[in-house]
């Protein structure tokens, strides 16, 4: 009864946000909550709430203090001169604008955290997107499967997470898994690069090549004002170093994101009516988004509590047909991005992964061969599209676009760069 009011919830929860039925902040919390009181557990969804919300309650801080960061240089003109360079070296060309968007994100991703990923790539190519006409969902689409392929690095949250629970060192389960990886960072340049030639496509048809994108092309009195271009190194450094205490993991994001927004703040804008004009002008969105994200953390909460994802996680195991026991690896390869949706890192790895290899070890197959089948998709290419993940929300709030026109351009290339993965890894044995 569990796993089948948990399998619904997911199902109605995606109906209802990628046909526009319900927004996301509606559908996350009413969802899950109607779905737990035809469970039977009356009060103590409230319970399951508060529970989520404290979980998510750093990453939603976080995320508000990072967009009144980011919205404070953005204003103080600090993106300008960087967008200036990019456009002298790709030009107005969309294709090479796609590639370099991947190519950053992969970069960026190296140290294995979403949340910064998100906050470095978004907020320096969006300027870049706009002032071409590029589509937002476009660039969210690139740093998402960039960003998901990356984060099946050893040290990334999916791999570490596998390994422990199979109980092998890392490197045992990542190793054989380097080509299959390349591959899927091949792919993602591939994808990148037909993306961008359909932008070119279409910006071509609508004349918009045309536009004048430099940064000087029209003068806004209200943009000169705020503009601080005698700042720019020391806001640069500001972002250096806010990037680098979240590589170094000293100091928690929100506690860095509050610090880096107090003083690029006080530096800027010294006049305590402009530092109140600053705010207001970016609290809407920052409001919205970490609206969302506790949202998210009531959703979440209410799966986790009410145990709706541990019965998925039997009820999935239990209808693999003996028949098809030795083919445990490919299957869980081939659900394991879809599975983004459905289990959160925590609840895959360490209640449906176990079970899934014990399953294997029984059909003479090797566990390490589901463990690496998992790692190319759930919660790796899958996390950037997952509403169980808040650094799914800080993607699309980041580059503004709605989650169910993410899920639907992104879903698509993810399963694809994953699948690629899967072949790729069973042609060299790995699997």
């Amino acid at each position: 009864m569990l796993a089948l009011l948990g399998f619904i919830t997911v199902i109605v929860l995606l109906a209802l946000i990628m046909t526009k039925k319900a927004s996301p902040l509606i559908a996350l919390i009413a969802v899950p909550a109607v779905m737990a009181l035809l469970g039977g557990f009356g009060l103590e969804i409230g319970k399951f709430i508060t529970d989520g919300i404290k979980n998510i309650s750093p990453t939603g801080v976080m995320f508000i203090f990072a967009i009144l960061f980011f919205g404070i240089l953005t204003d103080a003109g600090t993106f300008d001169p960087i967008i200036n360079k990019i456009l002298k070296v790709v030009g107005k060309d969309p294709i090479k604008i796609a590639l370099g968007t991947a190519l950053l994100a992969m970069c960026v991703h190296l140290d294995g955290s979403g949340a910064v990923t998100f906050l470095v790539a978004i907020p320096a190519m969006l300027p870049l997107y706009n002032a071409l006409g590029m589509r937002k969902t476009t660039l969210a689409t690139i740093v998402a499967l960039a960003a998901g392929t990356m984060n099946m690095l050893p040290w990334g949250g999916p791999t570490i997470r596998a390994a422990t629970a199979l109980k092998v060192p890392v490197t045992e389960l990542f190793n054989p898994m380097l080509i299959p990886f390349l591959a899927g960072l091949i792919t993602v340049f591939i994808i990148a690069y037909f993306l961008g030639k359909q932008e070119k496509t279409r910006l071509a048809s609508r004349e918009e090549l045309k536009i004048d994108v430099n940064i000087e092309r029209k003068f806004d009195e209200e943009k000169a004002r705020l503009a601080r271009p005698k700042l720019f190194w020391v806001n640069i450094a500001s972002i250096v170093l806010a990037i680098y205490l979240l590589v170094q993991g000293k100091l928690p994001p929100q506690v860095i994101f509050m610090f880096a927004f107090v003083i690029s703040l006080m530096i800027n804008y010294p006049n305590v009516k402009d530092q109140k004009e600053r705010v207001d002008a970016h609290a809407k969105e920052a409001l919205m988004m970490a609206s969302i994200l506790f949202a998210a953390g009531a959703f979440v909460g209410i799966l986790q509590g009410s145990g709706m994802i541990k019965a998925m996680a039997s009820a999935t195991v239990s209808i693999i047909p003996i028949s098809l026991g030795k083919y445990i690896p490919i299957i869980t390869g081939v659900i394991a991005m879809p599975a983004s949706l459905v289990f959160d890192p925590d609840s895959f790895y360490f209640g449906v992964l176990p079970i899934l290899s014990e399953a294997a070890k029984t059909f003479g197959v090797n566990a390490l061969s589901v463990g690496r089948a998992a790692i190319v998709g759930q919660m790796t290419t899958g996390f950037p599209i997952s509403p169980l993940t808040g650094s799914t929300f800080l993607l699309i709030g980041l580059a503004g676009v709605e989650l169910g026109e993410h899920q639907k351009k992104t879903i698509p290339y993810a399963f694809l760069v994953s699948i690629v993965m899967l072949v790729v890894a069973v042609i060299i044995h790995a699997i």
